[in-house]
């Protein structure tokens, strides 16, 4: 017999979506880290998704479109847009799930926007990790950005839609770096 325990199915999945969510903990860190105001708020073209300030309040641009002319987002909405995203994902999987996207904190700086963004890893990370493999497993936590599929699935898109920002912000870095002075 054998003295070895046998792993559960979830405890692979579980394993698999915990190393795919610190590698694009790691890459959104490793792009944030020193990034000061002036290059948060730099726009890297004359018209791009971006967050201004409108009656004492920051906005953030919302696209008509996913088209290329709609232009490059900025590092601030690009910051706005994991806040959104994950904010949204938490009201609706752990939450009343009757957010909407205009309640969705907009800051005007990176030291909040990244205080928020820590925030919402924390918060994330203790909610996945007190889910039972049945909650796991089912879609009944699954209601928004789509339904009918098993949580799993839906922290897996967390972790592509975490590793895609970061790209980008790193990318907007990049090009800030680079730009003519």
């Amino acid at each position: 017999m054998n003295d070895h325990p046998i792993p559960k199915a979830t405890d692979g999945i579980r394993s698999t979506l915990h190393f795919q969510f610190q590698i694009s903990w790691q890459l959104l860190d490793y792009h944030l880290d020193g990034l000061r105001d002036e290059e948060y708020l730099w726009r890297p073209a004359a018209k791009g998704l971006h967050i201004s300030k409108e009656s004492g309040v920051w906005r953030a641009d919302w696209p008509e479109s996913e088209s290329y002319d709609i232009g490059p987002p900025s590092i601030a909405w690009l910051t706005w847009h994991i806040t959104f995203w994950w904010t949204m994902v938490l009201d609706y999987s752990f939450g009343s799930g009757t957010l909407r996207r205009e309640e969705v904190s907009c800051f005007g700086n990176i030291e909040e926007t990244r205080k928020r963004i820590l925030q919402l890893r924390d918060k994330w990370e203790t909610a996945v990790g007190e889910l039972s493999d049945d909650e796991f497993l089912s879609n009944d936590r699954t209601r928004w950005p789509f339904a009918d599929k098993p949580f799993h699935e839906l922290a897996a898109w967390l972790n592509l839609e975490l590793m895609k920002n970061a790209a980008e912000i790193g990318y907007g870095r990049f090009l800030y770096a680079s730009r003519k002075q």
